[in-house]
């Protein structure tokens, strides 16, 4: 199998998968947080190091109130409840995204998980959380400029360290749930060699044997990186 140290997943899914049951959008986002729940003690039992998941995107502002309300409801009570077990696996929390626009009560728990976790080395979990590709992009070179940066020092090196991810590897794979088949917005400059793997199945219903199914398939891949050899290490 090819080395895999970095998994990023876009969970999509959820409101059709209620939907196709009868039932309120919410409780397809219940159903998806408990897979992701279960995805992470996967990931962390395969031993991969660092898991990106895409919760909430810039673009889904745009949502009914409502619904988001009870989406980053949700997100606190999960990690309010998630933190223990997140700290005794050894897995650091990090947000990928702008904290500062976040409803304040799901910022407190967000900023107190991190610090809780801070010191956990065993897995890192990162959650693209207000989050979008071209801002990222976007904000890596307000920062750049504001440096004074000049030309002849902007390296790929020195403009990676800038983005959300900096010091983190780009993923290997991004596997996107419920039959999509584009990136929307995420890990855009972090994405240029990623294996890409798209399935049918709602996220609700992506269990670890479908996880494994996308590593299998991962593993059965040679990846050339844009030329017929492999990639220098």
């Amino acid at each position: 199998m090819p080395p895999l140290k970095h998994l990023a997943i876009i969970m999509d899914g959820n409101g059709r998968w209620a939907r196709s049951r009868g039932l309120e959008r919410s409780e397809g986002h219940r159903a998806g947080t408990e897979t992701a729940r279960e995805i992470v003690q996967e990931c962390r039992a395969l031993g991969i190091p660092c898991l990106t998941l895409y919760t909430f995107s810039k673009e889904n502002w745009s949502r009914p109130k409502q619904e988001i309300n009870f989406l980053f409801t949700l997100l606190k009570d999960f990690l309010t409840r998630e933190l223990p077990s997140l700290h005794q696996q050894g897995i650091r929390l990090r947000v990928l995204g702008e904290l500062d626009e976040l409803p304040l009560a799901t910022l407190q728990v967000l900023l107190h998980a991190m610090d809780k976790t801070a010191a956990c080395t065993d897995m890192a979990l990162n959650l693209a959380l207000n989050y979008s590709g071209r801002h990222e992009i976007l904000r890596a070179c307000q920062a750049l400029l504001r440096r004074g940066v000049k030309p002849e020092e902007l390296t790929e090196d020195v403009f990676a360290r800038e983005l959300y991810t900096g010091g983190m590897p780009d993923p290997d794979l991004i596997i996107r749930t419920s039959g999509e088949q584009r990136l929307s917005n995420y890990l855009l400059y972090q994405s240029a060699y990623s294996e890409l793997y798209f399935t049918d199945v709602a996220w609700p219903d992506f269990h670890a044997d479908q996880l494994r199914a996308a590593l299998d398939a991962f593993s059965r891949r040679q990846r050339r990186f844009g030329s017929v050899g492999e990639k220098p290490a």
